[in-house]
Protein backbone atom coordinates (compact mmCIF):
# COMPACT_ATOMS: atom_id res chain seq x y z
CA UNK A 1 0.00 0.00 0.00
CA UNK A 2 1.58 3.26 -0.97
CA UNK A 3 2.21 5.82 1.71
CA UNK A 4 -0.64 8.30 0.74
CA UNK A 5 -3.23 5.56 0.66
CA UNK A 6 -2.10 4.53 4.25
CA UNK A 7 -2.34 8.29 5.57
CA UNK A 8 -5.58 8.44 4.37
CA UNK A 9 -6.97 5.02 5.63
CA UNK A 10 -5.77 5.88 9.24
CA UNK A 11 -7.49 9.24 9.21
CA UNK A 12 -10.20 8.01 8.74
CA UNK A 13 -9.57 5.06 11.35
CA UNK A 14 -8.85 7.24 14.23
CA UNK A 15 -11.62 9.55 13.43
CA UNK A 16 -14.09 7.16 13.68
CA UNK A 17 -12.65 6.19 17.36
CA UNK A 18 -12.41 8.51 20.45
CA UNK A 19 -8.91 6.66 21.50
CA UNK A 20 -6.33 4.91 19.57
CA UNK A 21 -2.69 3.43 20.84
CA UNK A 22 0.40 2.56 18.51
CA UNK A 23 -0.09 -0.49 19.03
CA UNK A 24 -3.06 -0.48 17.89
CA UNK A 25 -2.25 1.17 14.44
CA UNK A 26 0.89 -1.32 14.03
CA UNK A 27 -1.17 -4.12 14.52
CA UNK A 28 -4.19 -2.79 12.18
CA UNK A 29 -1.98 -1.89 9.20
CA UNK A 30 0.84 -4.35 9.74
CA UNK A 31 3.55 -1.67 9.88
CA UNK A 32 6.60 -0.85 12.48
CA UNK A 33 6.66 1.40 15.50
CA UNK A 34 8.49 3.72 13.80
CA UNK A 35 6.32 4.00 10.92
CA UNK A 36 3.26 3.89 13.00
CA UNK A 37 5.07 7.03 15.20
CA UNK A 38 5.85 8.52 11.58
CA UNK A 39 2.55 8.56 10.24
CA UNK A 40 0.88 10.00 13.35
CA UNK A 41 2.89 12.90 13.27
CA UNK A 42 2.19 13.53 9.50
CA UNK A 43 -1.26 13.23 10.44
CA UNK A 44 -0.96 15.86 13.20
CA UNK A 45 0.79 18.32 10.90
CA UNK A 46 -2.31 18.20 8.29
CA UNK A 47 -4.10 19.64 11.26
CA UNK A 48 -5.75 16.73 12.78
CA UNK A 49 -6.13 17.92 16.65
CA UNK A 50 -4.74 14.69 18.19
CA UNK A 51 -3.92 14.62 22.29
CA UNK A 52 -1.52 12.27 23.26
CA UNK A 53 -2.40 11.11 27.01
CA UNK A 54 1.15 10.21 29.13
CA UNK A 55 1.58 7.20 31.10
CA UNK A 56 1.98 3.31 30.69
CA UNK A 57 -1.14 2.43 28.95
CA UNK A 58 -1.03 6.06 27.36
CA UNK A 59 -2.02 7.12 23.37
CA UNK A 60 -4.27 9.46 21.53
CA UNK A 61 -7.72 10.49 21.43
CA UNK A 62 -8.90 13.10 18.87
CA UNK A 63 -10.39 16.56 20.35
CA UNK A 64 -14.12 17.17 20.01
CA UNK A 65 -15.54 18.86 17.12
CA UNK A 66 -12.61 17.92 15.42
CA UNK A 67 -13.08 18.17 11.16
CA UNK A 68 -11.71 15.65 9.45
CA UNK A 69 -8.63 16.53 7.05
CA UNK A 70 -9.01 16.73 2.95
CA UNK A 71 -8.79 13.60 1.83
CA UNK A 72 -6.51 12.60 -1.22
CA UNK A 73 -7.81 10.62 -4.25
CA UNK A 74 -5.30 8.76 -6.09
CA UNK A 75 -5.79 8.73 -9.89
CA UNK A 76 -6.98 5.08 -9.97
CA UNK A 77 -9.10 5.69 -7.37
CA UNK A 78 -10.32 9.08 -8.99
CA UNK A 79 -11.29 6.88 -12.04
CA UNK A 80 -12.78 4.47 -10.06
CA UNK A 81 -15.40 6.69 -8.61
CA UNK A 82 -16.28 8.36 -11.93
CA UNK A 83 -16.34 5.14 -13.59
CA UNK A 84 -19.41 3.98 -10.97
CA UNK A 85 -20.91 7.15 -11.68
CA UNK A 86 -21.03 6.82 -15.25
CA UNK A 87 -21.90 3.04 -14.93
CA UNK A 88 -25.07 4.10 -13.00
CA UNK A 89 -26.68 5.94 -16.03
CA UNK A 90 -30.31 5.43 -16.69
CA UNK A 91 -30.74 2.75 -13.70
CA UNK A 92 -33.53 3.80 -11.76
CA UNK A 93 -31.65 4.14 -8.96
CA UNK A 94 -32.82 6.09 -5.62
CA UNK A 95 -31.14 9.45 -4.46
CA UNK A 96 -30.55 9.99 -8.14
CA UNK A 97 -30.97 13.78 -7.82
CA UNK A 98 -27.85 13.65 -5.53
CA UNK A 99 -25.93 12.27 -8.09
CA UNK A 100 -25.43 15.36 -9.89
CA UNK A 101 -23.74 17.03 -6.80
CA UNK A 102 -21.59 14.20 -6.40
CA UNK A 103 -19.75 14.20 -9.77
CA UNK A 104 -19.66 17.79 -9.75
CA UNK A 105 -18.33 17.90 -6.46
CA UNK A 106 -15.79 15.26 -7.30
CA UNK A 107 -14.85 17.48 -10.76
CA UNK A 108 -13.95 20.24 -8.65
CA UNK A 109 -11.33 18.60 -6.37
CA UNK A 110 -8.92 17.26 -8.77
CA UNK A 111 -6.58 18.94 -11.31
CA UNK A 112 -7.29 19.97 -15.14
CA UNK A 113 -5.24 16.47 -16.32
CA UNK A 114 -7.35 14.45 -14.43
CA UNK A 115 -10.26 16.46 -15.42
CA UNK A 116 -9.23 15.39 -18.80
CA UNK A 117 -8.94 11.80 -18.49
CA UNK A 118 -12.22 11.60 -16.96
CA UNK A 119 -13.51 13.20 -19.96
CA UNK A 120 -11.92 10.66 -22.49
CA UNK A 121 -13.57 7.70 -20.52
CA UNK A 122 -16.83 9.60 -20.80
CA UNK A 123 -16.13 8.78 -24.68
CA UNK A 124 -14.85 5.86 -24.80
CA UNK A 125 -16.71 3.66 -22.21
CA UNK A 126 -20.42 3.18 -22.78
CA UNK A 127 -22.29 0.72 -20.09
CA UNK A 128 -25.73 -1.43 -20.74
CA UNK A 129 -28.94 1.26 -20.83
CA UNK A 130 -26.82 4.51 -21.38
CA UNK A 131 -27.96 6.12 -24.59
CA UNK A 132 -25.01 6.57 -27.24
CA UNK A 133 -26.71 9.74 -28.86
CA UNK A 134 -26.48 11.77 -25.54
CA UNK A 135 -24.32 9.68 -23.42
CA UNK A 136 -24.13 12.80 -20.65
CA UNK A 137 -23.13 11.49 -17.14
CA UNK A 138 -24.60 14.26 -15.28
CA UNK A 139 -28.22 14.07 -17.43
CA UNK A 140 -30.66 12.42 -14.92
CA UNK A 141 -33.39 11.27 -17.56
CA UNK A 142 -34.16 7.91 -15.83
CA UNK A 143 -35.71 8.74 -12.08
CA UNK A 144 -36.76 5.37 -10.57
CA UNK A 145 -40.30 4.26 -8.85
CA UNK A 146 -41.34 7.78 -6.78
CA UNK A 147 -41.79 5.91 -3.64
CA UNK A 148 -38.41 4.46 -3.84
CA UNK A 149 -36.97 7.07 -1.65
CA UNK A 150 -39.57 7.01 0.74
CA UNK A 151 -39.56 3.43 1.07
CA UNK A 152 -35.55 3.27 1.65
CA UNK A 153 -36.24 5.99 4.03
CA UNK A 154 -38.47 4.40 6.32
CA UNK A 155 -36.32 1.47 5.50
CA UNK A 156 -33.56 3.22 7.58
CA UNK A 157 -35.01 3.47 11.12
CA UNK A 158 -37.51 0.66 10.98
CA UNK A 159 -37.81 -2.15 8.86
CA UNK A 160 -41.40 -3.52 9.82
CA UNK A 161 -43.64 -1.89 7.59
CA UNK A 162 -46.97 -2.04 5.88
CA UNK A 163 -47.10 -1.66 2.01
CA UNK A 164 -49.87 -1.14 -0.07
CA UNK A 165 -49.74 -2.71 -3.10
CA UNK A 166 -51.92 -2.35 -6.99
CA UNK A 167 -52.12 -5.84 -8.14
CA UNK A 168 -54.40 -5.57 -11.50
CA UNK A 169 -57.17 -3.61 -10.32
CA UNK A 170 -56.65 -4.82 -6.73
CA UNK A 171 -55.31 -3.04 -3.88
CA UNK A 172 -54.16 -5.48 -1.55
CA UNK A 173 -51.92 -4.27 2.21
CA UNK A 174 -49.15 -6.37 3.68
CA UNK A 175 -47.43 -6.67 7.02
CA UNK A 176 -44.16 -7.37 6.40
CA UNK A 177 -40.45 -6.90 7.81
CA UNK A 178 -38.01 -6.06 4.56
CA UNK A 179 -35.54 -8.76 3.84
CA UNK A 180 -33.70 -7.21 1.03
CA UNK A 181 -34.30 -4.89 -1.66
CA UNK A 182 -32.86 -5.65 -5.04
CA UNK A 183 -32.72 -4.38 -8.64
CA UNK A 184 -33.63 -7.10 -11.12
CA UNK A 185 -33.96 -6.63 -14.80
CA UNK A 186 -35.13 -3.01 -14.84
CA UNK A 187 -37.24 -3.39 -11.77
CA UNK A 188 -36.66 -3.03 -8.01
CA UNK A 189 -38.20 -5.52 -6.01
CA UNK A 190 -39.39 -5.77 -2.31
CA UNK A 191 -38.04 -9.54 -0.86
CA UNK A 192 -40.55 -9.39 2.52
CA UNK A 193 -41.64 -12.06 5.50
CA UNK A 194 -45.05 -11.58 5.32
CA UNK A 195 -45.93 -11.40 9.29
CA UNK A 196 -50.33 -12.01 8.39
CA UNK A 197 -49.29 -15.47 6.25
CA UNK A 198 -45.96 -15.55 7.73
CA UNK A 199 -44.07 -17.02 4.38
CA UNK A 200 -41.63 -14.96 2.26
CA UNK A 201 -42.61 -13.13 -0.31
CA UNK A 202 -41.60 -10.96 -3.57
CA UNK A 203 -43.39 -7.54 -4.43
CA UNK A 204 -42.69 -4.94 -7.24
CA UNK A 205 -41.42 -1.87 -6.06
CA UNK A 206 -43.88 -0.54 -9.44
CA UNK A 207 -47.27 -1.33 -7.79
CA UNK A 208 -46.49 0.13 -4.40
CA UNK A 209 -48.61 2.54 -3.75
CA UNK A 210 -48.03 3.60 -0.30
CA UNK A 211 -45.74 2.65 2.79
CA UNK A 212 -45.66 2.77 6.57
CA UNK A 213 -44.02 1.61 9.78
CA UNK A 214 -46.25 -1.05 10.93
CA UNK A 215 -47.88 -1.25 14.70
CA UNK A 216 -45.50 -2.32 17.57
CA UNK A 217 -47.92 -4.31 19.32
CA UNK A 218 -48.37 -6.58 15.98
CA UNK A 219 -45.25 -7.63 15.56
CA UNK A 220 -43.16 -11.00 15.51
CA UNK A 221 -39.74 -10.98 16.86
CA UNK A 222 -36.65 -11.17 14.71
CA UNK A 223 -36.13 -14.86 15.71
CA UNK A 224 -39.01 -16.47 15.73
CA UNK A 225 -39.42 -14.82 11.66
CA UNK A 226 -35.71 -16.32 11.10
CA UNK A 227 -37.00 -19.88 12.29
CA UNK A 228 -39.90 -19.60 10.39
CA UNK A 229 -37.88 -18.95 7.23
CA UNK A 230 -35.30 -21.44 8.33
CA UNK A 231 -38.51 -24.11 8.49
CA UNK A 232 -39.48 -23.01 4.71
CA UNK A 233 -35.96 -23.82 3.53
CA UNK A 234 -36.19 -27.47 4.54
CA UNK A 235 -38.97 -28.13 1.90
CA UNK A 236 -36.29 -26.66 -0.60
CA UNK A 237 -36.41 -29.41 -3.44
CA UNK A 238 -34.25 -27.45 -6.32
CA UNK A 239 -30.80 -26.01 -5.97
CA UNK A 240 -28.62 -25.21 -8.74
CA UNK A 241 -25.23 -24.13 -9.52
CA UNK A 242 -25.24 -21.08 -11.98
CA UNK A 243 -21.93 -20.17 -14.32
CA UNK A 244 -21.79 -16.99 -16.19
CA UNK A 245 -23.79 -17.99 -19.52
CA UNK A 246 -26.61 -19.70 -16.93
CA UNK A 247 -26.61 -16.20 -15.20
CA UNK A 248 -26.91 -14.19 -18.20
CA UNK A 249 -29.72 -16.66 -19.19
CA UNK A 250 -31.67 -16.10 -16.15
CA UNK A 251 -31.41 -12.20 -15.80
CA UNK A 252 -33.28 -12.35 -19.43
CA UNK A 253 -36.02 -14.64 -18.42
CA UNK A 254 -37.14 -17.08 -15.38
CA UNK A 255 -40.45 -17.97 -14.31
CA UNK A 256 -39.32 -18.07 -10.43
CA UNK A 257 -40.12 -15.51 -7.43
CA UNK A 258 -36.86 -15.88 -5.80
CA UNK A 259 -33.56 -14.43 -6.86
CA UNK A 260 -30.34 -16.03 -7.21
CA UNK A 261 -27.21 -15.77 -4.69
CA UNK A 262 -23.92 -14.99 -6.03
CA UNK A 263 -21.32 -16.90 -4.52
CA UNK A 264 -17.97 -14.71 -5.94
CA UNK A 265 -17.46 -11.63 -5.34
CA UNK A 266 -17.40 -10.84 -9.50
CA UNK A 267 -20.99 -12.59 -10.00
CA UNK A 268 -19.81 -14.79 -12.22
CA UNK A 269 -21.01 -17.76 -9.89
CA UNK A 270 -24.65 -18.40 -8.11
CA UNK A 271 -26.74 -20.36 -6.32
CA UNK A 272 -30.20 -20.84 -6.62
CA UNK A 273 -32.43 -22.82 -3.86
CA UNK A 274 -36.49 -22.85 -3.97
CA UNK A 275 -39.32 -25.29 -3.91
CA UNK A 276 -41.35 -26.58 -6.89
CA UNK A 277 -45.05 -27.71 -6.82
CA UNK A 278 -44.47 -31.15 -8.55
CA UNK A 279 -48.34 -31.38 -7.88
CA UNK A 280 -48.79 -28.36 -10.12
CA UNK A 281 -48.79 -29.72 -14.19
CA UNK A 282 -48.24 -25.96 -15.10
CA UNK A 283 -45.49 -24.78 -13.23
CA UNK A 284 -43.86 -28.65 -13.68
CA UNK A 285 -43.89 -27.40 -17.63
CA UNK A 286 -42.90 -24.35 -17.23
CA UNK A 287 -40.06 -25.71 -14.88
CA UNK A 288 -38.97 -28.10 -17.54
CA UNK A 289 -38.96 -25.56 -20.21
CA UNK A 290 -36.87 -23.16 -18.29
CA UNK A 291 -34.12 -25.17 -17.24
CA UNK A 292 -33.77 -26.34 -20.83
CA UNK A 293 -33.61 -22.27 -21.71
CA UNK A 294 -30.71 -21.92 -19.18
CA UNK A 295 -28.49 -24.27 -21.56
CA UNK A 296 -25.52 -26.34 -19.92
CA UNK A 297 -24.06 -23.96 -17.70
CA UNK A 298 -25.24 -25.29 -14.75
CA UNK A 299 -24.90 -27.84 -12.16
CA UNK A 300 -28.17 -29.70 -10.58
CA UNK A 301 -27.69 -30.26 -6.89
CA UNK A 302 -31.21 -30.96 -5.94
CA UNK A 303 -34.03 -31.69 -8.33
CA UNK A 304 -37.14 -33.36 -7.83
CA UNK A 305 -37.65 -36.76 -9.87
CA UNK A 306 -40.77 -35.39 -12.01
CA UNK A 307 -39.10 -32.57 -13.51
CA UNK A 308 -35.74 -35.27 -14.06
CA UNK A 309 -38.31 -37.06 -15.56
CA UNK A 310 -39.58 -33.93 -17.48
CA UNK A 311 -36.17 -33.26 -19.06
CA UNK A 312 -35.49 -36.83 -20.05
CA UNK A 313 -38.52 -36.87 -22.07
CA UNK A 314 -37.89 -33.38 -23.48
CA UNK A 315 -34.51 -34.25 -24.31
CA UNK A 316 -35.38 -38.12 -26.06
CA UNK A 317 -37.61 -35.54 -28.24
CA UNK A 318 -35.01 -33.64 -29.50
CA UNK A 319 -32.67 -36.72 -30.63
CA UNK A 320 -34.00 -39.40 -32.93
Amino acid sequence: MKKVERINIIMRYINNRSHFTISEIMQEFNISRSTAIRDIREIEAMGMPLVAEVGRDGGYFVMNNSVLSTVRFTDNEIKALFIAFMATRNQQLPYLKSRQSLAEKLLGLISENQQDDLVLLNQILLFEGTNPNNPDLLELSDQPHPMLEKLIQILLSDRYVLITIQEEKIINSYPIVLLHLYREKGSWLIVGFDLKDEKRMIFPVDNLTNVKPYPMEKRLSKKKILEKLRKQEEVINLVLEFGPKAISQFKKYHPLKVSISYTNPYQTTAILKTFINVNNSEELTEITNWLLFLGGDIKVREVPEEVLEGLQERLFLYCP
